[in-house]
């Protein structure tokens, strides 16, 4: 069993897109967004997963990824909620951590948000300049809530 510690920030301006190292254009719908369990379905570039993952306790939940061949992947997107998460995600390296910008497009058009993994939930690390609020215990935030309530749609 794998378990994720993550922290999540609004991205404030632009000055990451000079380190950005990888990118990666993101797909995603969710099978079931129970907050006691999430089931997604992702297509990273031209690679289909399956991940489930618990409820979030603080920054730390379980989390079970498995590939699936493209073609299982683009069907299952099929049955999906709508509307699909579509994303381009930009690794940036800073000070020995790997960060995730994504840069949500569609109706989550305009949000960009920062995600740091942890090995241990009491782990510090430096904030980028270009790091804003922390928002990792809003739910409006999750990308399983941004399906449901589309960025476009907030007031």
């Amino acid at each position: 069993m794998a378990t994720e510690i993550e922290h999540k920030f609004l991205v404030k301006n632009n000055h990451w897109e000079t380190n950005s190292q990888k990118q990666y254009h993101i797909k995603q719908g969710y099978l079931s967004t129970d907050p006691k369990r999430t089931v997604r379905v992702r297509i990273k570039n031209d690679k289909g997963f399956l991940t489930i993952k618990s409820g979030q306790v603080g920054t730390t939940r379980s989390e079970f990824e498995y590939p699936l061949p493209l073609a299982d992947a683009e069907a299952l997107l099929l049955l999906c909620d709508q509307p699909i998460i579509d994303k381009i995600r930009h690794e940036v390296h800073h000070e020995g951590f790997t960060w995730e910008i994504d840069v949500f497009r569609g109706q989550n058009h305009g949000l960009i948000v920062a995600e740091i993994e942890l090995e241990e939930e009491n782990q510090t690390f430096i904030l980028p300049e270009w790091v804003g609020q922390e928002v990792t215990q809003d739910i409006r935030y999750y990308n399983s809530h941004l399906m449901r309530l589309p960025f476009c749609d907030w007031e």
